[in-house]
Order: C-alpha cells, then sequence, then structure tokens
C-alpha cells in the first residue's frame, strides 16, 4: 500500500480513534481537517501560512485543473507539488463532485459522462480512466476513484443503479491507475439514506483493496440526523487499518458528530468560504464581523486563538478592511478560520487520547451555541 494507516488508539467511550496516515510527502495525524485548495491555492493563503498554522495536507481538485491551467501544464512542471510549491501531501479528488454539482446538462452512461463546462457551456467528456490520467499527471499523493454522487433525495431504484455502476467505476479506476508504486487511491461508498445500499457499496470496494475509503454522497442536502445515522452504521463496515474520510464536511458540529462515529479526515471549503463573506469561527460560536456592533470593538477576534489574525489585528480593523472590500480582511479571516479548524482537531485528538471526547464535544456544543438536532453552518 503506497498510503499506510496505523490505529493509534480507540476512544473507550464511542467509535472515535487516533491514528496516523503516512504518504510519500510526509505523515499527518488523524482526526484531520484538510484545507480545499481548488485551483492549486488555498485561496488568498501562501504555503508559508498554511505551513505555521500547522496545515499538512491540502486537497486539489481535478475538474478545476484539468481545465485551467490544464493537466498537461502541471505535469511538465514536475506535477502539482512543484507546481504551487508545496513539499506536503496533497489529496485530489476525482471530479466527480464538480460534474453533478456545477455542470449542466449531464448524460450519464457507463463509459462516462457527457456535460457542458459550468462557465463557458463547452462540451467535456469524463470517464474513470480519464480522472485517473489527470490524477497521475497531478502527481497527488492521495487519488480518488471516479464516482456518481447523486442528489438528496434520490430513489432507491435510482440508487441503487447509481452504486452499481460506481462500483463498476472503481475497479477501472483501479485498473487505469499508472502510479501505483507513489499515488495511492481512496474508494467512495455511496447508497444515500439506503442502509443496504451502503452495505452492497463496502462491501464491494472493500474487497477491492482501496488504499482507504471516503463516505460520499452526505452533505448533499440531507438532514443532520440521516447524515449521523448513515455514518453510525457505515464506518463499521470498513477496515480498522484504512483511513476513512468523510467528503466535504468542515463545520465544527458535523466534524466532531462524525469523529465520535469514527471518521478520520475532513475536508470542506466553508472555512474559507464564509471568511470571503466576512464570517469568522470563534471560540464562541459564529462572528460575522461586518455587523455595526463590532464597529468599535478593539479586542482581538478570537482572545483564545493564538493565530496571526488574532495576535495582530482587533475586530473593528476587521470589520473596516471588509466593508471596504481589501482583500486583507478575506485573508486575514481565511488564516484565522483554517488556524480554528486546525486547533480544533488538535483539541480533538488530544480528548480522544485522554478518553473525554464526548465531554469535550459537549464543552465545544456548548460554547458554539450548537443544537444536536441542527446543523451549524
Amino acid at each position: 500500500m503506497v498510503i499506510k494507516y496505523k490505529l493509534i488508539k480507540e476512544s473507550n467511550e464511542c467509535m472515535a480513534r487516533l491514528g496516523v496516515v503516512t504518504t510519500p510527502h510526509g505523515s499527518f495525524e488523524t482526526p484531520i481537517f484538510m484545507p480545499v485548495g481548488t485551483q492549486g491555492t488555498v485561496k488568498t493563503m501562501t504555503r508559508e501560512e498554511l505551513e505555521e498554522i500547522g496545515s499538512n495536507i491540502i486537497l486539489g481538485n481535478t475538474y478545476h485543473l484539468w481545465n485551467q491551467p490544464g493537466n498537461d501544464i502541471i505535469k511538465k512542471a514536475g506535477g502539482l507539488h512543484k507546481f504551487m510549491n508545496w513539499p506536503h501531501s496533497i489529496l485530489t479528488d476525482s471530479g466527480g463532485f464538480q460534474v453533478f454539482s456545477l455542470a449542466e446538462l449531464r448524460n450519464i452512461k457507463e463509459e462516462g459522462v457527457t456535460f457542458k463546462h459550468h462557465k463557458s457551456g463547452a462540451p467535456l467528456f469524463l470517464t474513470p480512466e480519464k480522472s485517473i490520467k489527470i490524477q497521475n499527471d497531478l502527481g497527488s499523493d492521495i487519488m480518488m476513484a471516479f464516482d456518481e454522487c447523486p442528489p438528496y433525495p434520490s430513489s432507491y431504484d435510482y440508487m441503487k443503479k447509481s452504486v452499481e455502476r460506481t462500483t463498476r467505476w472503481a475497479k477501472r479506476c483501479l485498473d487505469a491507475n499508472k502510479n501505483i508504486d507513489t499515488q495511492g487511491m481512496f474508494g467512495i461508498v455511496q447508497g444515500g439514506e439506503y442502509r443496504d445500499l451502503r452495505e452492497l457499496s463496502a462491501k464491494a470496494l472493500v474487497k477491492m483493496d482501496f488504499d482507504g475509503y471516503s463516505i460520499g454522497g452526505l452533505s448533499v442536502g440531507e438532514p443532520k440526523h440521516i447524515q449521523n445515522e448513515v455514518l453510525s452504521y457505515t464506518t463499521l463496515m470498513l477496515p480498522k487499518d484504512k483511513p476513512r474520510y468523510l467528503m466535504g464536511v468542515g463545520s465544527p458540529g458535523a466534524i466532531l458528530d462524525a469523529v465520535e462515529r469514527g471518521v478520520d479526515m475532513f475536508d470542506c471549503v466553508l472555512p474559507t468560504r464564509i471568511a470571503r463573506h466576512g464570517t469568522a469561527m470563534t471560540s464562541v460560536g459564529r462572528i460575522i464581523i461586518k455587523n455595526k456592533i463590532f464597529s468599535e470593538d478593539f479586542s482581538p477576534l478570537d482572545p483564545k486563538c493564538d493565530c496571526y489574525c488574532c495576535k495582530n489585528y482587533t475586530k473593528s480593523y476587521l470589520r473596516h478592511l471588509i466593508q471596504a472590500n481589501e482583500i486583507l480582511g478575506y485573508r486575514l479571516l481565511s488564516i484565522h478560520n483554517i488556524a480554528f479548524l486546525t486547533n480544533l482537531m488538535s483539541e480533538i485528538r488530544e480528548a480522544i487520547k485522554e478518553d473525554r471526547f464526548l465531554d469535550y464535544k459537549e464543552k465545544v456544543y456548548k460554547n458554539y451555541g450548537l443544537d444536536s438536532n441542527e446543523k451549524d453552518f
């Protein structure tokens, strides 16, 4: 296996667990949050800022990098690590989610998906083999198998056909990988809210012996209780000696709920996206910094945070920057939000280590003003 997972400790309270994932570009402890660098950059942030925060794995997006600047250019540059000057681990998604969330007029066939570019309208065709070829050119440490991400809700009959096709595509992805010694691959368990279909998907993928497994088809509009229920039984279907990855989740409450149910890895555009809209994650909940109440607030954004933003700037100044549409405001809030989630994951790992995860989760829920029955973002 190119990707190695070492289980360090299982919680005595729940399914939460500590582990270490090793890739060709380094190791990282889990549970972990991975910042999203859609187009070869975590928006507004430099490599040095990410390293100072403690990030040691980020994501790249196959769909977007394929269209701009093109996987051929990135390959000529020596791969995505060299192209973006990032020496640590990189995970690339398959492009499947963008095909099904951004593109219009999709036509799904066994061979692949015909669709139109989400901006230009140009015709595009993506297959499992092409997705892996692009990811091989990008040179990521962890590649994702190409799958269909069905909408919520979907009928049982549609979901069953989709799962069966995604399973066939997964095998084609493994067969297409030309860099088996340097690039690992995760399979994606689908099945919507249907337990038997999740089991059907998981069993088939586990037999294929992927380097790790993602739980897909969640965080697509389903209620919180359904997401948690699906996680509760799906993680039990996956091997203990492989990492488990929940795609597209980055809010504190959802992360805590998923860690409790045995998930190791998370990613989401949420922290940088809400930063660009003037919203910060803090130890006492969300702060919408452009609100007038902060115009004369000369205290740090979060006094419990030691990130560059909180050590050097006040809420009043941050509000001014956002009101003035200054790029620095978006940069500072992005730095803070990524640091907040990185620190949250560090505290989660410490709580698991000391068998006090459930108490820690309750404390965060209380401080953050979360409702166990509602999503926090």
